[in-house]
């Protein structure tokens, strides 16, 4: 029995990019600012920025498979704001809200963010067994 996850922020107008490379984006020995840096330089001059954050929790339970998904959808900026959470947080602004998650309390970005609803999931699953 075990777990994993993983998250990725797909981009409509780079046909789902970053995805699953979002952590990798600009390369392996980058880091976040260079990954949202490159993000943005790719989406110059693009009109449609809608992007959605996805996190997947894969969980082995008694030699069964059961994935938990959480998705945000929302809109890559074209600057950064906000100084709060990590990775692309300061580019993304969730569907419904001014701030960026950057820009957000931690509570209310665990409630309405892809993390926070995946591992609502698991856990609404795990009360039942």
């Amino acid at each position: 029995d075990g777990f994993a996850d993983d998250t990725g922020l797909e981009v409509k107008a780079l046909h789902g990019e970053p995805g699953v490379f979002s952590a990798r984006y600009a390369g392996d020995q980058r880091n976040a600012q260079d990954n949202m840096d490159k993000l943005l330089k790719n989406l110059e001059g693009k009109t449609n920025r809608s992007a959605q954050f996805k996190t997947v929790i894969a969980l082995t339970l008694k030699g069964q498979l059961h994935t938990f998904t959480g998705i945000c959808k929302g809109t890559i900026l074209t600057e950064k704001r906000g100084d709060q959470g990590f990775g692309y947080d300061p580019i993304f602004q969730p569907e419904g809200y001014e701030q960026t998650f950057a820009e957000m309390d931690l509570a209310l970005k665990n409630q309405i963010g892809h993390r926070g609803k995946a591992i609502k999931q698991l856990v609404q699953f795990l009360n039942k067994k």
